[in-house]
């Protein structure tokens, strides 16, 4: 299928067959996919992140995935550096770049672009850290809105990461991360984007998420996690936030039973979905919705 030049981005819930769908575009738009989500990034935790397999990738090149070690950090901006790069190399080859991912954040940066703020000294954010876990989100968000009363409807009362970030800059900088963002501008045209959030039915969500811990014990996550504890990586990096790695650490601990592992893992898997859904009402409305079982509503989207 020849096709005016274009950047499909394609996000959607954990578990809701983005990856399939991305692989079915990419075969009929002559594609290539690029990971847009944070903890598929990670070299060592292929089966718990449900990384693509080899089988999905077959004949069909797949970018950013396992690209970093659980020891490094990586942050939003240095995803979106890679990223633009990929998403340059592919569309020089005549070819469509194909984003798809669960991390809203990385969207985020790509469409609108990412805010350049200066570096905020460690002493600084080590204290403002120190200060959240002492009086709870609550009272910390309060604090923000008076210290920077420009973010009430720009940070959520409940982002506690978010929060932090909002209430640093305005410290450091004397200027409100709303102020900052909003002069931000993105490095890629944004006509060449075509926006998609792949929307299932709950009850089909739900199947999916529980087929996917059964699958990920059965793959090896007991042996990823068992490795992960050994590396004793800083609990500040963002590799621990993966789902299952404390389930499975306390069942290797005899703390909980495997159906106790299960049962905590799809809990914490559905809150996860639900912040995304959250996420994309309130950044995403106005992408186009589409049912996990019809991607070729994306290819008529995009022809017509």
């Amino acid at each position: 299928m020849n096709q005016k030049q274009m950047i499909v981005l394609l996000a959607g819930p954990t578990a809701s067959g983005k990856s399939k769908i991305a692989v079915q575009l990419s075969k009929a738009l002559n594609g290539e996919i690029i990971n847009a989500d944070s903890m598929q990034v990670y070299k060592e935790l292929k089966v718990l992140t449900s990384r693509p397999f080899f089988s999905d990738k077959r004949n069909i090149k797949h970018h950013l995935y396992g690209i970093v070690s659980v020891k490094k950090k990586f942050s939003t901006g240095v995803w979106l550096k890679f990223a633009i790069k990929k998403i340059k190399l592919i569309l020089n080859k005549k070819k469509v770049p194909i984003l798809v991912g669960g991390t809203g954040l990385y969207f985020k940066a790509l469409v609108d672009g990412l805010t350049k703020i200066p570096n905020i000294p460690k002493k600084i954010r080590k204290k403002i850290i120190k200060h959240h876990q002492k009086i709870g989100q609550k009272k910390f968000y309060l604090e923000l809105l008076k210290l920077d009363p420009q973010v009430k409807d720009f940070v959520s009362e409940t982002d506690s990461q978010r929060s932090m970030r909002a209430y640093e800059v305005k410290q450091y900088t004397k200027k409100s991360l709303y102020d900052w963002t909003k002069s931000t501008k993105p490095v890629l045209d944004s006509n060449l984007f075509k926006k998609f959030f792949v929307n299932p039915q709950k009850d089909f969500l739900l199947k999916q998420i529980n087929s996917r811990v059964n699958g990920m014990l059965k793959e090896g996550a007991k042996k990823e996690v068992k490795n992960f504890l050994k590396m004793k990586i800083s609990p500040e990096l963002s590799a621990n936030k993966v789902i299952g790695i404390r389930e499975l650490k306390d069942y290797l601990e005899k703390k909980l039973t495997l159906d106790e592992v299960k049962s905590l893992i799809r809990i914490r898997t559905r809150q996860y979905a639900k912040r995304q859904f959250t996420w994309a009402r309130g950044k995403m409305s106005s992408w186009h919705s589409i049912n996990p079982k019809n991607y070729k509503y994306i290819l008529d989207k995009i022809i017509n």
